[in-house]
Parts: C-alpha cells; sequence; structure tokens
C-alpha cells in the first residue's frame, strides 16, 4: 500500500470518527480547507499520524504533551487569538481513529500473510 493511500485511509477514519463531532465544523463539511475553513487535522495529518504511530500509552497525557511539540509549538496560528485545530480538544478521538486504521492493516496484512501460506 503506497503512503498515499495510508494517509487517505487514515484521513478517511478520522473524518468519521473526529469530525462529525467538531464544534467548528460546518454544513457540507469536511473537507474543510477548499471551503476557506483552515482545519488542523487536514494541516497537519502526517504529523498526527506519525504521533499516534510513535506513541503508545494507555493514558492520552502522552499524545497531548507530542501534539504541542510536534505540532503546535512550530503551527502558523501558535501566536493568534483563535486556533483552527480541533486536536486539542478531539486528540482522544483522533488517536482512536489512527489506532484503526493501523489495527485494521495489522489484521489484513496477517491475513494476507496466512493466505498466501496456504
Amino acid at each position: 500500500m503506497s503512503a498515499l493511500d495510508e494517509y487517505d485511509e487514515c484521513l478517511a477514519e478520522l473524518r468519521e470518527q473526529v469530525c462529525k463531532r467538531c464544534i467548528e465544523r460546518q454544513p457540507e463539511m469536511p473537507p474543510c480547507a477548499p471551503r476557506g475553513k483552515p482545519c488542523g487535522i487536514e494541516m497537519h495529518l502526517r504529523d498526527m499520524i506519525d504521533i499516534c504511530r510513535t506513541t503508545d500509552s494507555a493514558l492520552i497525557d502522552p499524545y497531548i504533551e507530542r501534539l504541542h511539540d510536534s505540532i503546535c509549538a512550530h503551527c502558523e496560528y501558535k501566536d493568534k487569538s483563535t486556533c483552527p485545530c480541533p486536536l486539542d480538544y478531539l486528540l482522544q478521538l483522533a488517536v482512536e481513529a489512527v489506532e484503526t486504521v493501523e489495527r485494521r492493516r495489522a489484521a489484513q496484512a496477517v491475513q494476507a500473510t496466512s493466505s498466501f501460506g496456504s
């Protein structure tokens, strides 16, 4: 599976599990950016996925720390009065969405391996 497919799959899962709960969501969204609404998930998708893949904790605190260190610290909105990012309050759902995709891929890989060996 190509990296683009992987990101598309994660983005689809994030939109399903997270975007529908975003308080900034407008009708006909997502996607938000093409409609002039910046979105932290869309802006920082690759970094968000990397945080989920490289952090392993039953607690959300390590994910929050990584979010602030890896994404927020370098975001163009960090010193502005408004932040378009739902990740601060929807981070747990975002982590669950990415982990859902990772588990699904792992199960598919195991199935493909066992089918190949048959």
